[in-house]
C-alpha cells in the first residue's frame, strides 16, 4: 500500500515544524541561561516525540526537562525547577499550571505550543533512578540511537492507525499504548505492517525484550511485557490494559484482510442525532439507569480511576443483589459532571429470594443457621441448607438511593474524592437531560462498542 497520502495528512506540516524548532530552541536557550547565571548545575533538554521526530501533526507538545545532578537534594530539584519554569512563563508571559508526577512539573501554553517544564536527575542506566520522570531522557536517547529516519514515518502510521481505532494513549482513561511503546514496537518489528502482522499472533503474556534482559518474569500477569531497553526492571506496557490489547490486535486483523486501508487512518464517520441515539436505546428495550452528580476539582489521571471504581463496585453490587446488569460504563466532561450509565437486563426482582447457608456436612455452621432462621423455615437446595426471606430491593433505582446515602455509601467501593459529591449532588436522569457533544459520542459507542476497530 502507498501510504505517502496519508503521511502527507498525519506528519507536521514545514511550518508547524519549523515554529515547533523555534519555540523550543528559544524556551531551552532562556532556561539553560538562567541555569548558567544563577550557578545552577543543571542541564536543559528536549525530550518527547517533538526530540524523536515521531510527533503526528497538531500534537507536537514541547516537553523540556531540567537534569539535575544524582546528588542533588530532592526538595532542592523540585523548588528550583519550579522557579526555573515560573521565570519561563513570565518570560514568555503565559501562565503556569502546576501537575505532578512523582514531584511538581510546569505545563503552559506558550505561542500555541503546549509545553511541559519538568524538573528531574540526569541518570546514565535505570539503577540510578531517583524519581519515575528520570527515565524520560534515557527513552529519547535511546529512540534516537536505534530509530532510523525512514522509521520515524513508520512510528507514525502506527500512532494514528492506534488512535483512530481507540487504542492509543497510556493515560488511564484511555488504558492503551503509549507512544515509546509505539517506538519501541517499531524498533523491534521493522515497520508499521510487519507490527500488525506480528500482533494478530500475539499471546496473553507476550514479551519483547530488546536487550535481551531475560526479566520477562518479573511481569507475569501482564498481558504484554516489553522490556524497558533502558531499565531492565520496568515493563513499557505495565499501563496497558488487557482490553485494549485486544482491540489493537482485532484491529490489526481487520486491517489486514480489510478492502478499505485508508479508512483506518482517519476519523469514524459518523453522523450523530440524539433523536437516532434515543431511539437505538429504545429499541433494546432496556430498563436504563442514568445517574448524574457533580465532579470535584481534581486532576484527570485521579479522577477517571475513581469514576471507573465507582462504577464497577456500583455494576458489581447490583448484580450481587440479583438485579442483572447487562452493560455498565461512566462518562464526564472533565470539568463538572460525571454520569454512571447502568444498561439493565433485568431491574425488577420477585418478593422473596434464597439465603444459601452452609453445606450439610458442616454440622456446626448448619445448626448456627438454623438457630437465627428457624429450623421450620430452612430447607435443602442440593447439599446446601438454605432459608427464603423477603427482599429487600425490588427495584434496582430503591438500591442505587439506598447506596448513596452516607450511611450506606461504604456498601461499594467509591472513589475517595467522590464520595461527598454523589451522595450531595446525584440524580436520576433521563439520556436527552445532558447537551453535550461528548455524551452523545459515549452514548453511540455505548451502543457500538465496535466501529472504531473495523471500517
Amino acid at each position: 500500500m502507498d501510504y505517502g497520502p496519508i503521511l502527507k495528512d498525519i506528519k507536521p506540516t514545514k511550518e508547524e515544524k519549523q515554529h515547533i524548532d523555534d519555540v523550543s530552541s528559544r524556551l531551552m536557550n532562556f532556561l539553560q541561561k538562567l541555569c548558567d547565571d544563577g550557578n545552577i548545575d543543571a542541564k536543559v533538554t528536549l525530550v518527547g516525540s517533538v526530540a524523536k521526530n515521531t510527533a503526528l501533526k497538531g500534537k507536537s507538545d514541547i516537553d523540556i526537562f531540567i537534569a539535575f545532578p544524582l546528588d542533588t537534594d530532592k526538595q532542592y530539584l523540585k523548588e528550583t525547577g519550579l522557579e526555573l519554569a515560573h521565570e519561563c512563563c513570565k518570560k514568555f508571559e503565559s501562565a503556569p499550571e502546576h501537575h505532578f508526577a512523582s514531584h511538581p512539573y510546569v505545563t503552559t501554553d506558550i505561542e500555541g505550543c503546549e509545553v511541559d517544564i519538568v524538573p528531574c536527575y540526569a541518570i546514565n542506566d535505570g539503577s540510578e533512578l531517583k524519581s519515575a520522570v528520570d527515565r524520560t531522557i534515557l527513552h529519547t536517547r535511546y529512540v534516537k540511537s536505534n530509530l532510523t529516519k525512514e522509521q520515524e514515518d513508520e512510528v507514525l502510521l502506527l500512532k494514528r492507525f492506534m488512535a483512530m481505532t481507540g487504542t492509543y494513549g497510556s493515560e488511564f482513561k484511555v488504558g492503551g499504548f503509549a507512544g515509546y511503546l509505539c517506538e519501541l514496537l517499531i524498533i523491534n518489528y521493522g515497520n508499521f505492517e510487519n507490527t500488525l502482522k506480528e500482533a494478530i499472533n500475539w499471546k496473553y503474556g507476550q514479551s519483547i525484550d530488546l536487550k535481551n534482559y531475560n526479566t520477562s518474569r518479573l511481569f507475569e500477569g501482564d498481558p504484554l511485557i516489553v522490556i524497558d531497553p533502558t531499565d531492565m526492571n520496568r515493563n513499557v506496557a505495565a499501563a496497558l490494559r488487557l482490553n485494549k490489547m485486544a482491540e489493537f490486535m482485532q484491529s490489526a486483523r481487520n486491517y489486514i484482510f480489510s478492502d478499505n486501508k485508508k479508512d483506518y487512518f482517519y476519523p469514524l464517520e459518523r453522523n450523530i442525532e440524539k433523536e437516532d441515539i434515543l431511539n437505538e436505546f429504545s429499541k433494546r428495550n432496556s430498563d436504563l439507569i442514568a445517574v448524574r452528580f457533580n465532579i470535584p476539582d481534581m486532576p484527570l489521571d485521579t479522577l477517571h480511576p475513581q469514576l471507573k471504581k465507582t462504577c464497577e463496585a456500583l455494576e458489581r453490587k447490583m448484580n450481587e443483589e440479583e438485579f442483572n446488569v447487562f452493560k455498565a460504563d461512566y462518562w464526564s466532561d472533565e470539568i463538572l459532571t460525571g454520569v454512571i450509565l447502568l444498561e439493565m437486563a433485568s431491574s425488577k426482582l420477585n418478593d422473596i429470594k434464597v439465603n444459601v447457608g452452609p453445606k450439610v456436612f458442616f454440622n456446626k455452621a448448619c445448626e448456627n443457621f438454623a438457630a437465627k432462621y428457624g429450623r421450620e423455615n430452612c430447607y435443602i437446595q442440593g447439599d446446601f441448607l438454605v432459608h427464603t426471606q423477603k427482599r429487600e430491593f425490588r427495584n434496582a433505582r430503591q438500591l442505587v438511593e439506598y447506596i448513596f446515602t452516607q450511611e450506606h455509601i461504604g456498601l461499594i467501593k467509591v472513589g475517595k474524592n467522590l464520595k461527598k459529591t454523589i451522595i450531595n449532588t446525584y440524580e436520576f436522569i433521563t439520556l436527552d437531560e445532558i447537551e453535550n457533544e461528548g455524551f452523545l459520542e459515549f452514548l453511540d459507542d455505548f451502543i457500538n462498542p465496535g466501529q472504531h476497530i473495523v471500517r
